[in-house]
């Protein structure tokens, strides 16, 4: 691990962000975490550890986040200044970045969700060992992929072969892919929540409903707010933008195998390499994708957030 200390000033107010590296992989799938996991080739991640700006002699509950296809953007910082402001420690995972990539609109091939969860569990074990964090109050949240990597990240079967010496104390997914289930529904005891708009076209709610419905089910602690008239980046302040490359998933449902292949909803094909994938959300997947923000879910969201992170990290 090795850290680095930057001290960025905006408006006068000092900021002190340290880039902290550790060692990850690229494994493509679930699958290849889950079978090959040794064999998949290391690579360094980086991201940027921020505390909150009244430091005290003391440690801080964390929370790990992790950003969408488009990489990081205002809404994503403004949500964990947000944090910052009720005394909680923030960590800006840089997945894309560390592999020199700004996109995976259109792909989703060059950065996934097994990496980012692969990515997580190794950041964590680092901070966990951070003398100024307390290692039992360490949350996930993310948005959209990331939004994925915060819900999956609590699958048994991913953590049990990523093998990390720590765990996440709540996980906390905006706007996550729902569109694969796992046949072997084996999650996490750790609280879950899912926060996503009711007219979300990349990821449709009604997919993380019955997600979550499967789960409390099985008795886990997972829940969901559906937020009404609301757009996927319903949290951000954007103008309805039409993005024509966006894959809309709302016609789209796999099953994940207990070896974590994500099979095709036709002809049970596991897309384990990225041409399969292409294949499989070519077959129903759409092309075209709307982001908007909503001003009324986005202050709802975030005092909810703050109410998540604060029940789980601050009072428990």
């Amino acid at each position: 691990m090795k850290k680095i200390l930057f001290v960025m000033v905006f408006l006068n107010i000092k900021l002190y962000a340290e880039i902290i590296e550790f060692s990850s992989a690229n494994p493509f799938s679930f699958s290849d975490i889950i079978n090959s996991f040794s064999e998949q080739e290391t690579i360094n991640i980086f991201g940027e550890l921020k505390f909150p700006d009244k430091k005290e002699n003391k440690e801080y509950p964390l929370v790990i986040g992790v950003a969408g296809s488009l990489g990081w953007k205002k809404h994503h910082y403004d949500q964990l200044k947000i944090f910052r402001d009720m005394g909680i420690a923030t960590f800006e995972l840089n997945s894309f970045k560390s592999r020199g990539v700004s996109s995976t609109v259109g792909t989703q091939t060059e950065v996934t969700t097994a990496m980012m969860i692969l990515d997580s569990y190794k950041a964590l074990d680092v901070l966990a060992e951070d003398l100024r964090i307390d290692a039992e109050k360490i949350a996930i949240v993310g948005w959209s992929l990331g939004g994925g990597t915060a819900l999956f990240s609590g699958w048994n079967a991913l953590i049990e072969a990523i093998n990390p010496q720590y765990n996440f104390a709540a996980h906390l997914s905006y706007y996550p892919p729902c569109v694969a289930i796992p046949d072997n529904l084996d999650f996490t005891t750790a609280p879950m929540h899912i926060l996503i708009g009711e007219i979300d076209d990349w990821t449709p709610s009604f997919a993380c409903e019955e997600l979550v419905l499967k789960l409390n089910e099985k008795g886990y602690d997972a829940e969901i707010t559906v937020f009404e008239n609301s757009h996927h980046s319903f949290d951000s302040e954007l103008e309805l933008i039409e993005v024509d490359n966006g894959y809309s998933l709302k016609d789209c449902s796999f099953k994940i195998r207990d070896d974590g292949a994500v099979v095709m909803n036709f002809m049970e094909i596991p897309m384990t390499t990225p041409f399969l994938q292409k294949i499989g959300l070519f077959a129903c997947a759409d092309r075209g994708t709307t982001i908007a923000g909503n001003s009324e879910a986005r202050i709802l969201a975030h005092e909810f957030s703050k109410s998540f992170m604060s029940k789980y990290l601050i009072e428990n």
